[in-house]
């Protein structure tokens, strides 16, 4: 796989980690297992995560811890905003457990991808 496809990629695992993220936070509310729930649930934080995407850090260089910061205070910041505007309402326990949760998720994946890249990294020699 050439290094052009990582942005990609590594695009398609944020987006997938706020879908997680927002499919075991419906299920822990029994909330209805309907697709247009999960997409309104998930659409705050993934405009969050297209304002991170938007930055050339990013960008450039997607897999990176500072990039992962980056993601998760927009994913987060942006994404609960949005929610408290639509919802009226932003419990400090759904903050705090939404954050933490993104954290985990956004990462978590890059953590992963930079120990794969590093043995494999080990193999070659």
């Amino acid at each position: 796989m050439g290094p052009h496809r990582i942005p990609a990629l590594a695009l398609a695992a944020d987006v997938v980690a706020v879908v997680v993220f927002a499919a075991v936070g419906r299920a822990s509310h029994d909330e209805s297992g309907s697709v247009l729930g999960l997409i309104a649930t998930a659409a705050p934080f993934v405009v969050g995560l297209g304002v991170a995407w938007a930055t050339p850090v990013v960008r450039a260089r997607p897999t990176t811890l500072r990039s992962g910061l980056i993601v998760i205070a927009c994913a987060a910041v942006i994404g609960l905003l949005l929610r408290f505007a639509f919802t009226d309402r932003l419990p400090l326990t759904f903050v705090l457990v939404a954050t933490i949760s993104l954290a985990v998720l956004l990462l978590g994946w890059r953590g992963l991808a930079a120990l794969v890249a590093h043995r494999a990294g080990q193999q070659v020699r």
